[in-house]
């Protein structure tokens, strides 16, 4: 089975383009899951995927975001929920 991963990060990460540029760049990685906003304000999700090296670049892109966004925390834990194919953005 592969590595699947829960995330939720603070900060200013709602309505700057975070969600939008995760995904593009957990897609261009070629990893699996979702995200979506919190009404606290942060933003949680899912990732999967083959490669702990892409896993780990998604995690430390996760910690910058789009220009806009200002990362305050990231929680970061293993997860044996199955990431699904494709990565969705959730309302």
């Amino acid at each position: 089975m592969n590595p699947s991963y829960r995330f939720v990060v603070t900060g200013r990460v709602q309505g700057v383009g975070f969600r939008a540029s995760v995904q593009g760049n957990a897609l261009f990685l070629g990893l699996r899951g979702w995200i979506r906003n919190r009404d606290d304000g942060a933003v949680e999700g899912l990732v999967g995927g083959d490669s702990e090296a892409d896993l780990r670049s998604f995690r430390e892109f996760l910690l910058k975001g789009s220009p806009a966004a200002q990362v305050d925390q990231l929680e970061w834990s293993a997860s044996s929920e199955p990431a699904d194919e494709g990565f969705l953005v959730k309302r």
